[in-house]
């Protein structure tokens, strides 16, 4: 069976913000190989509605599994956390999004791998490039580093002192 790398992006911004991430990469864990962790990111509010500043943690696992089947496991966890979808890109306990399966193009109407927005946001790309500097956007055809050089967004990102996390 073919082993899988993936990229996934954890993050929320309502209740014991550091419980919630901590609570998710223990789930995380149970459910995939941890290979590779980005520092915890405090990050503005992007797009939508959010009240309030998210953690964020870029992660790096491998998996056998494919990926709707990691996107199940991703709310499987999520709603496990008490996250609610009321509002979209509103305030959430923990948030899971895909960014990377491999190198995999993937455009479905539940699924888009390369995550679609991650070149226009500031919170993705700096964990990104922490954790996989070097590899390459499989539509874009630049790497995290580059990526990041051609950015347009002025949110505040703030990488955290290392914790325990």
């Amino acid at each position: 069976m073919k082993t899988h790398q993936v990229v996934l992006l954890i993050g929320g911004n309502l209740g014991d913000r550091f419980l919630y991430l901590s609570q998710a990469l223990g789930r995380i864990r149970a459910a995939f190989q941890l290979i590779k962790k980005s520092g915890v990111y405090e990050t503005e509010a992007w797009g939508g509605i959010s009240s309030g500043n998210y953690l964020n943690q870029a992660l790096l696992v491998k998996t056998n599994l494919q990926p709707s089947q990691v996107l199940a496991v991703g709310k499987e966890i999520e709603q496990g956390l008490g996250r609610t979808r009321d509002v979209h890109w509103g305030d959430r306990t923990m948030d899971i999004d895909i960014i990377y399966y491999d190198d995999t193009i993937i455009h479905t109407p539940l699924l888009t791998i390369p995550h679609p927005l991650l070149h226009q946001r500031r919170f993705v790309l700096l964990p990104l490039v922490e954790l996989i500097p070097f590899f390459v956007h499989p539509v874009f055809q630049l790497n995290q580093l580059e990526l990041l050089s051609k950015l347009d967004d002025p949110s505040r990102v703030i990488r955290l002192p290392d914790s325990s996390n």
